[in-house]
């Protein structure tokens, strides 16, 4: 069935504009993102198709071109605007410690990390700098490494 057939307050859209776009699991905020689905199935069934086949939303969306682009309904456009998304969300986050909420606990300074070093195919050792209110200067790459060590040369 067609996402237009559904009932008004259970179509992705309209479920975000009335709840916020928390109220909405995986598949329906992709679907939103997919905008159609493909020949016998919505943009919700396939979101969900497309979660199951990556394991899950982290993985479709650190997925490299080739593997995002193999699967059915997806291509180059459609993986680029992921690519353009998840930058805007990365420099938000960044812009909003950088105009002044602070790094002031473990948790708000992990959520950062994570989204910033999360795509990163190897370590690296960085250095975060702040005011004295914890509040964010600058993020600076020091040293690269492999996959799985970085090390730090001292001089």
């Amino acid at each position: 069935m067609a996402i237009k057939d559904w009932p008004a307050d259970k179509r992705p859209r309209e479920k975000l504009l009335t709840l916020g776009a928390q109220a909405l699991s995986d598949a329906e905020l992709l679907a939103i993102f997919l905008r159609t689905g493909v020949t016998g199935l919505s943009a919700v069934e396939s979101a969900r198709q497309l979660l199951g086949n990556f394991g899950g939303l982290r993985a479709l969306l650190e997925a490299d071109q080739k593997s995002f682009c193999q699967q059915h309904g997806l291509g180059t456009a459609k993986y680029v605007q992921l690519k353009a998304v998840l930058e805007m969300s990365r420099r938000h986050l960044e812009s909003t410690l950088s105009r002044g909420n602070a790094l002031t606990d473990a948790a708000t300074t992990k959520h950062y990390l994570q989204q910033r070093l999360r795509a990163y195919p190897y370590e690296v050792f960085a250095c975060l700098f702040l005011d004295n209110k914890h509040r964010m200067i600058a993020f600076e790459e020091l040293f690269r490494g492999t996959i799985d060590g970085a090390s730090v040369l001292s001089s």
